[in-house]
């Protein structure tokens, strides 16, 4: 089938880079608190190796280590000394350590960790809470990837660019350094963990690497879906996303206003067991809103009077056109249209292809369905069917400027791509709802399941 002609695909490509590396926690890992009897022994044992060097041996080595490092890391040094620091507890008694004896321990649990190395994917994209040097009739903009490194561990990264008016995207340079954010705050609760995490305000935002950091995140932070979110006292970008842990998963939120500072929380509730939640952009009448996909199926409405609990919702979509016969999921957060609220969503068909399509909801009432596209508008073409993932185009948020939708999306679960969308003719494509709406109200009302209201 013929590619739409609404859709411009961009020759712009953000690939992976093995290069791009942070140092993070090796050896023993973890707090000193979780550590095993054996752990502790090998931790001992290369204290003990190090208070071994003589002084002139200690400081050659450090030196070799920082020589062969030079210009990799931000702030080698203390990272050295922080991690040291954090081993204390998991050492037996020893003499006081000096600058270089402690700066040595703290590099022997440390390594490069290639964090992109497998993969930069799904993405998503807001306006930049800065719009210094934004081209006239376009915008800055912040594209949040999910990066895949050594042992399929998810976490979250961070490039940002130009929209022209025209639509033409822009990435702006990737900074060669990276970095992990600095644990600020924790607070345990029945449902997990609440943290915050911080950045050195003098870095590039392509160098902000959001590490897991708890348990629930252990093995991934996956799929962040950013939207900027209108508060009473300003825009707040808030994001769902997956957390892994090897085993399970759920969905967790993370919200920022600067992008240096973020606040990451568990999300509770029937609905957040699963993955694929997409927040509105602001509240519908005086409730938070939210699509979400609880039965690995369907697609539902839920409603929260304190964004972080999710119970109940019910149906508003589900699986109808041959591309969507296995599944459908949310591609991001709903965009407002004057025509109603834009929701585009992925589907799954035969041999686990998964394509892009779309679907209009009622500004008024986001439980109706309006429209919703017969056939998807984005699929993997020959030269994206190949990568980690092979027949995948997927998207976690889009963007509206002008009479367009920017559209990053991608490619083989490997590496993301562009496209722009013609918003009227895109909608002009989908095909109307009617029998299929009277049929889930019809539905609705059997369940004695009426939505509130909104404005």
């Amino acid at each position: 089938m013929s590619r739409p002609t609404f859709l411009n695909r961009q020759a712009l490509y953000l690939h992976p880079d093995p290069a791009r590396v942070v140092v993070r926690r090796f050896g023993p890992v973890g707090e000193p608190r979780d550590l095993q009897p054996a752990d502790k022994a090998k931790a001992n044992h290369i204290v003990d190796r190090v208070l071994s060097l003589t002084p002139k041996e200690a400081a050659s080595l450090l030196a070799e280590v920082l020589e062969n490092f030079k210009g990799r890391h931000r702030n080698l040094l203390e990272r050295f000394e922080a991690r040291a620091d954090e081993m204390e507890g998991a050492f037996a008694s020893h003499h006081l350590f000096t600058e270089v004896q402690r700066r040595l321990v703290g590099s022997c649990f440390l390594h490069e960790y290639s964090f992109e190395a497998a993969a930069l994917f799904n993405p998503s994209i807001v306006a930049h809470p800065d719009q210094s040097g934004a081209p006239v009739g376009g915008q800055r903009f912040v594209l949040s990837v999910r990066a895949v490194g050594e042992g399929h561990i998810s976490s979250l990264t961070f490039r940002s660019g130009s929209i022209a008016a025209d639509g033409s995207v822009s990435v702006d340079p990737t900074s060669r350094l990276a970095t992990i954010a600095t644990l600020h705050n924790r607070m345990a609760h029945l449902e997990g963990e609440d943290v915050e995490v911080v950045f050195a305000a003098d870095g590039d935002i392509s160098e902000r690497v959001i590490f897991p950091v708890t348990a629930s995140q252990s093995n991934g932070i996956e799929d962040a879906r950013f939207v900027a979110f209108a508060e009473d006292d300003g825009t707040v970008f808030r994001a769902t996303y997956t957390a892994y842990d090897g085993k399970a998963i759920r969905s967790e939120l993370i919200e920022t206003r600067d992008f240096l500072s973020f606040r990451m929380s568990p999300l509770r509730g029937s609905a957040a067991v699963n993955k694929g939640m997409a927040l509105f952009p602001r509240k519908l009448g005086g409730r938070y809103a939210m699509i979400s996909r609880q039965d690995n199926e369907n697609l539902y409405l839920i409603y929260s009077d304190d964004l972080l609990t999710w119970n109940g919702g019910m149906p508003i979509l589900k699986p109808r056109f041959p591309w969507e016969f296995v599944q459908i999921g949310t591609c991001g957060s709903p965009i407002e249209l004057d025509e109603g609220w834009l929701l585009l969503i992925h589907g799954v068909g035969p041999v686990r292809r998964y394509t892009i399509g779309a679907v209009l909801l009622d500004k008024a009432d986001p439980s109706k369905v309006l429209a919703r596209s017969r056939e998807p508008f984005v699929r993997p073409e020959p030269s994206e069917r190949e990568g980690y993932v092979p027949n995948v185009v997927y998207t976690c948020g889009a963007m509206r400027q002008g009479d367009m939708i920017i559209l990053p999306y991608a490619v083989s679960d490997t590496f993301c791509q562009f496209a722009t969308v013609k918003t009227a003719a895109l909608l002009q494509s989908m095909e109307l709802c009617d029998t299929f709406q009277t049929a889930m109200e019809q539905a609705r009302l059997a369940n004695g399941d009426k939505p509130p209201r909104v404005s």
